[in-house]
């Protein structure tokens, strides 16, 4: 007698997909999304359609996180060698042939029927690259490991910041060197470079009248890197011109006080003193709006998603699974410290979006790929458990 079964539901055949998932994790990233909304509303709903756009780019986001969190580590650990070699053959052919379709003096963009920024591929590349070198060496790395490793940081660095674009090869070296870090550089080697850089920064700050003079080539840096740096020490050396960004933003914040302005009540934000209000510095418009309780309620947010990052690096079943998570969770911290940092006047104006709350498509797919990663870790090791 034959007995008959009845068809699976759709979410019995979903359920699969979603077994191991690190449900903090996921609360933390819908939390920072759900602001990240509520702010892009009041900031951008008399702009277009900068809302209905920014729904679609987290949607986007969204689909890339759940893709790659199915993919399982050995098949990360396999794409990191091409991935990297595609990045960089990119990265090369941008210095060759690359186009500058904002006429900026840049060329940072690469056509190739469609237009494509190589450099974001690398954020990805490089600290998947530097822990799969790594985990071909268990165990204690050698120096002329590190050194090696330092080598596949530097090549992605000097080509992006030879573009020139001097704040994305820093989030690029960034990533790749906290990989190095949590696979056992030794602090005896970081310590004196924390020194010089605080002795090179004391000297600025105590030279700037001589060393921001118009005359005076820094060698170095190119002439609208100085204008920053000399804009962060002195803004009102220029408020209408250069330091026009830095003052707005630190009116705003302030003037958000402890509780704020209200939701879609901020001056500042809707009468447009704030530039790039949606994106670079929408911390301003969400200070104003929200206040200081506004602000220790996100940042409160973004230390849980990285505490739970850091924890599932820690608790990641392979060397290549806990030296990725690791640096995709701190780089996720230099974003977010960077933005606040530069919208405050605290560090200087470049183009780092702030995560889940700055309009942009690439960033939040990039974003939503480098978590996705990181899901896709947490579930290895429960998936090794069951």
């Amino acid at each position: 007698m034959n007995t008959p079964f009845g068809q699976p539901t759709l979410w019995q055949r979903l359920r699969p997909m979603f077994h191991g998932f690190d449900l903090l994790l996921l609360l933390a990233i819908m939390m920072v999304a759900t602001i990240g909304l509520t702010t892009m509303y009041s900031a951008g709903y008399d702009n277009g359609a900068r809302f209905s756009l920014q729904v679609r780019n987290m949607m986007l986001a969204a689909v890339v996180f759940f893709v790659v969190a199915q993919v399982p580590q050995q098949r990360l650990m396999a794409m990191a060698v091409p991935l990297y070699t595609l990045g960089v053959f990119l990265l090369v052919l941008t210095a060759l042939f690359g186009i500058d379709p904002t006429h900026k003096g840049a060329r940072r963009w690469l056509n190739i029927g469609i237009i494509i920024q190589p450099s974001e591929i690398l954020k990805i590349a490089t600290p998947l690259m530097v822990a799969w070198w790594f985990q071909r060496r268990e165990g204690l790395p050698q120096p002329k490991d590190l050194l090696k490793a330092f080598a596949l940081v530097m090549v992605p660095f000097l080509l992006v910041a030879k573009q020139p674009d001097l704040g994305t090869a820093l989030l690029i070296f960034f990533s790749g060197f906290f990989v190095i870090f949590f696979a056992g550089l030794p602090w005896k080697l970081i310590l004196p470079v924390v020194v010089i850089g605080v002795a090179g920064i004391v000297a600025i700050v105590v030279s700037e009248p001589v060393i921001c003079q118009p005359d005076v080539d820094w060698v170095v840096l190119h002439t609208y890197q100085k204008n920053r740096v000399c804009t962060l020490l002195d803004p009102t050396r220029d408020p209408l011109g250069k330091g026009f960004h830095i003052i707005q933003g630190m009116i705003a914040i302030g003037s958000g006080g402890v509780t704020g302005k209200g939701f879609m009540q901020g001056t500042q934000t809707h009468l447009e003193f704030i530039p790039e209000r949606t994106s670079d510095f929408i911390f301003a418009a969400f200070s104003e709006e929200f206040g200081l309780i506004g602000c220790c309620t996100l940042i409160a947010c973004y230390t849980f998603l990285i505490f739970r990052g850091l924890t599932i690096a820690h608790e990641a079943p392979t060397t290549f699974s806990r030296l990725l998570a690791g640096s995709i969770t701190m780089s996720f911290f230099v974003y977010a410290m960077v933005n606040m940092g530069m919208v405050s006047g605290i560090l200087p104006v470049v183009g780092v979006p702030l995560p889940f709350m700055s309009y942009g498509g690439t960033a939040l797919v990039t974003l939503g790929l480098s978590l996705g990663i990181l899901m896709s870790i947490a579930r290895s090791r429960r998936l090794m458990q069951s």
